[in-house]
């Protein structure tokens, strides 16, 4: 067991999605319901861009800047950083945009949850890159974690009210199909954001349970990084080597505690891939 170190103060409300991409020089993520993309100098200093009611996940896109999800569909980040809101996908306000990630294809996928978390209420959207959506799953409570594995056959997943890490086969033609349980957790623990290192392990956040755990492709636990704050919300590995992996924690309900909202960092001793960007 290992415990992560401060990198920065309590800066986000509720910090997610940390994505690291040389095109961006270094790591971004968001402070999700504040609507904000932040970044991480390198001189340690954090930016802060608003982007809309909700900035809920983003990937570099291949030509430059990036793909956002925001509260009710996506954004297009141009190079030169202006931005293109695209129609909403669906009209209910009570729904928002909450993670995602992109597959070996570059299309992206981001899924949804209720503000209340109202059971079934959501589902997971693919933005294809010729700009058109699709409704890849129904049923999902909070859509969380989504990665692939290093040679793009897995994609691993996290519906946190479900209580464990699912698996699905992916291919170019078929999408995701055969979806099954990687690693099933107990009631009250509450998986959330998910990264795959070089090695095929997946690292998940756990929302409330103060750690970020290493399963391997086996699914048994080998390994635990300890964080001083309890809402760990998600993981990406970064740095140069990507050796290095960046932990974003939440301070909803944790207004007293002065780690929640802080970015974190451990070197792990496994190095992560390359981010996949969005094609579109």
């Amino acid at each position: 067991m290992v415990r992560a170190e401060q990198v920065t103060g309590p800066v986000a409300h509720h910090a997610e999605g940390p994505v690291w991409s040389p095109c961006w020089g270094g790591l971004r993520w968001v402070d999700m319901l504040a609507g904000d993309v932040l970044s991480l100098g390198a001189d340690g200093s954090v930016g802060r861009r608003h982007v809309g009611a909700v900035a809920a996940a983003l990937r570099p896109r291949r030509g430059g800047g990036a793909v956002i999800a925001v509260e009710r569909g996506f954004a297009l980040e141009e190079p030169d950083g202006s931005l293109t809101r695209l129609d909403p996908v669906w009209d209910d306000e009570s729904v928002r945009m909450n993670e995602g990630g992109c597959d070996p294809a570059g299309n992206f996928y981001c899924g949804s949850m209720a503000y209340d978390q109202a059971r079934g209420a959501g589902a997971l959207y693919r933005l294809d890159r010729d700009g058109t959506v699709h409704r890849v799953l129904d049923e999902v409570t909070v859509s969380n974690g989504l990665e692939w594995s290093p040679d793009g056959s897995l994609a691993y997943y996290d519906d946190t009210d479900a209580h464990r890490t699912d698996v699905f086969d992916w291919s170019p033609e078929t999408g995701l199909t055969e979806r099954r349980p990687f690693v099933r957790y107990g009631q009250d623990e509450r998986p959330d954001g998910l990264t795959v290192d070089a090695e095929g392990g997946v690292w998940v956040a756990f929302y409330g349970g103060s750690a970020v755990r290493r399963y391997p492709p086996e699914g048994r636990l080998d390994a635990v990084v300890e964080l001083p704050t309890p809402h760990v919300t998600a993981c990406t590995f970064g740095g140069p080597e990507l050796d290095e992996l960046y932990i974003t924690a939440s301070a909803e309900n944790r207004e007293d505690d002065p780690m929640a909202g802080s970015l974190f960092r451990v070197v792990p001793g496994v190095r992560g891939r390359p981010v996949r960007e969005f094609a579109g």
